[in-house]
């Protein structure tokens, strides 16, 4: 998402790294960049030049002349009125204090709002609700069948008395839908109405029809976030008609410029609660400006990462696998399939990944990477007996082949999942002794990252290593040389502590306070809080 912008934005700000003062020439230069990029991304021009303006003059003021480091502050300034931009602060739905709440969507046909209707009853029950959904689009052919199909995948009710096609009441069926929620106990109702090619003035009328026999305590606009230019025409048309309260962007994760996000709601004052990041169910977020400001800017998106791991990670098995740890035992293959059962959970890799801060250097490896590679790695573990699981060192020969072809691979990708494996072992050791933060143990190197987690080594610099005629593989730092020394001296050595992916080292406790972490992530093996 967003990737036209993010991409503009983040070459335009390396102009100003390490420059000491900025000028107004520069300052001219800077803001000139930010315009083309949010033209380019399809942003609404009255919203380009007043976005723009107020940077050029905070960037002028003497919160950039008197920083430490200008370049950083204007890179500061624009992800503030980023923030802005989208809407400030997060807006949450607001539920009635006598259920049922009704939610009324509203949109053009095409911009995917049964799809959405799915997705929110989805969110809605993972947040403890039991939501309904109500067929009112009775116009578009198959409306009422496909939010019955959507439905059934989301695992909602579906209230769907006329089968559509151009017959029934719509305004009638959105007005007896209350009386079954409440007889049916559930406390959201999710109204899908009828879409529209354009401005359709009839249909319009009877968006606002409906609304008025449910008096909806939310009325969502969703709107496709590649319309582009035509966002804000639209919305202005929607806002008029039927006065919606929030925004919902969907497909936000196709080859979208995301002028639509940002027009939207600069142009309406209305807030953006909700954005669709993919096809599946699960791919439905709230949205919080500051954190898509940060993701725009590179800067990752981390606190959603948290939120996620603490959804997904069972708090029993975690609790057991640190005990497991602290205990000194050896972290199994057993234990590493359920943590693999956790990753999946949580979602694509490619997006965990791309909520990295300064992520958008590695893009090309990110879209190469396959998320199937997952199941691969999952399908490998899951062709070992129990005892193979618990006592990987037995695996031989003959049985890494057997194992290969029970998961339909090579014995080369068994001996390479097996190395990942042996150094997450390693990792977790060094837990035990109060050591770094673990990362995804055993997953599968992503080609071209080699400095990041999971990036393949760097074989280049470990052959310059050798050439440099190092003895015994002594370390150039002298405090580094003592310390083998000691080592070596008393037999005692201290297994590298760090991501298996790269092997990046995270620090000590001293360095890296492991109870500061959420569970799900780094926390989980040092008692952290949730």
């Amino acid at each position: 998402m967003f990737n036209t912008l993010s991409d503009r934005l983040t070459a335009t700000f390396k102009n100003l790294r390490g420059k000491g003062r900025l000028s107004e020439a520069d300052v001219d230069a800077t803001i000139r960049e930010i315009r083309r990029a949010l033209l380019d991304a399809d942003v609404a021009l009255p919203v380009v030049r007043a976005f723009t303006g107020r940077i050029r003059e905070r960037a002028l003021s003497e919160e950039v002349s008197g920083a430490l480091n200008p370049g950083q502050q204007v890179v500061k300034i624009v992800n503030d009125e980023l923030v802005g931009i989208l809407g400030g602060q997060t807006r949450r739905v607001t539920f009635a204090k006598r259920p049922p709440t009704v939610i009324m969507l509203a949109g053009l046909q095409g911009a995917g709002k049964t799809t959405l209707a799915g997705k929110l009853a989805h969110w809605l029950k993972s947040e403890g609700h039991r939501p309904m959904l109500v067929a009112a689009d009775l116009q578009r052919p198959n409306a009422v069948n496909q939010l019955q199909i959507v439905g059934e995948r989301a695992g909602a009710f579906v209230y769907a008395p006329e089968a559509g096609n151009g017959v029934g009441d719509p305004v009638q069926v959105a007005k007896d839908s209350i009386d079954v929620a409440k007889s049916k106990l559930h406390d959201v109702v999710i109204v899908d109405t009828a879409g529209r090619l354009g401005i359709d003035e009839e249909l319009m009328q009877q968006a606002s029809d409906i609304r008025a026999a449910v008096n909806p305590d939310e009325v969502l606009f969703v709107i496709d976030a590649m319309i582009g230019q035509d966002a804000v025409k639209t919305a202005e048309a929607f806002l008029a008609g039927v006065d919606f309260t929030g925004v919902v962007l969907s497909k936000l994760d196709g080859d979208s410029r995301g002028g639509a996000a940002l027009s939207v709601a600069e142009v309406t004052g209305k807030p953006i609660m909700f954005a669709s990041t993919g096809e599946s169910m699960k791919d439905f977020e709230q949205f919080h400006p500051d954190r898509m400001a940060d993701r725009i800017l590179d800067m990752g998106d981390i606190l959603t990462l948290i939120e996620q791991a603490e959804k997904t990670f069972d708090e029993k098995e975690t609790e057991k696998l640190k005990k497991k740890v602290e205990s000194g035992e050896d972290f199994d293959l057993n234990d590493f399939l359920t943590q693999m059962s956790s990753l999946k959970k949580m979602g694509s890799m490619k997006k965990m990944l791309s909520m990295m801060p300064g992520m958008s250097q590695y893009k090309d490896a990110i879209e190469a990477f396959d998320d199937r590679e997952v199941d691969r790695v999952e399908a490998i573990v899951r062709s070992m007996t129990p005892a193979e699981r618990s006592n990987p060192k037995i695996l031989n020969g003959s049985r890494r082949a057997r194992i290969a072809k029970g998961a339909g691979t090579t014995v080369t990708a068994v001996n390479q999942l097996m190395e990942r494996f042996t150094q997450a072992q390693k990792m977790m050791r060094g837990l035990g002794r109060g050591g770094g933060m673990p990362g995804m143990p055993g997953m599968p190197a992503m080609q071209g990252m080699g400095g990041m987690p999971g990036g393949a080594p760097n074989r280049k610099k470990k052959a310059a290593g050798k050439k440099k005629g190092r003895k015994g593989g002594q370390s150039g730092n002298p405090a580094k040389r003592a310390q083998q020394a000691q080592e070596k001296k008393t037999g005692t050595t201290k297994d590298p502590v760090g991501s298996a992916f790269g092997g990046v080292d995270l620090g000590g406790d001293e360095e890296f306070d492991l109870g500061n972490l959420p569970k799900g992530f780094g926390g989980m093996f040092s008692g952290g809080k949730k």
